[in-house]
């Protein structure tokens, strides 16, 4: 039952992201544009989202303990700004902007079969493993011996 309400909501995420447009990676690119094509659209579906969103996990963050397939919420750990947070938000809205798709919008966008949907799905899941090797990467401590100075 859990992956069957998953992905009928996984349907419906990709059928609003089709009808509202953001499949289109022009339309998205558009928005970016602010002195040149401008299309205010996804300023619209955005506002859509949020009316949607935050009334709803208000009412279930309120009304429940726990999420009905699961044993918990999962909820991220901490508010804390710090550089990773930072630094991938800005490599996202890089993205975003060169390419036209969020992650979000590329996996529904990835059913209508174009070629540059595919590129930045491949380079999305590049892009994460690298950031994952990155993540498990350690610097050598400070207490290393330093390397002998030759004149």
């Amino acid at each position: 039952m859990r992956y069957l309400v998953a992905a009928v909501i996984g349907a419906i995420f990709g059928l609003g992201i089709v009808i509202s447009g953001m499949a289109d990676p022009a339309k998205v690119l558009n928005f970016f544009d602010l002195f040149g094509t401008f299309d205010p659209s996804l300023a619209f579906v955005l506002a859509g989202a949020l009316c949607v969103a935050v009334p709803g996990y208000f009412l279930i963050f309120r009304s429940r303990n726990k999420p009905v397939f699961d044993h918990e919420f999962r909820l991220p750990g901490t508010r804390k700004i710090d550089a990773k947070l930072v630094a991938g938000s800005a490599v996202f809205g890089i993205g975003w902007g060169i390419a036209g798709f969020c992650p979000g919008a590329a996996i529904p966008t990835l059913g209508l079969g174009h070629t540059s949907t595919v590129i930045f799905v491949v380079a999305l899941l590049a892009g994460i493993f690298i950031a994952r090797l990155l993540q498990n990467f350690k610097l050598p401590s400070s207490s290393a011996r330093p390397l002998p100075h030759k004149p």
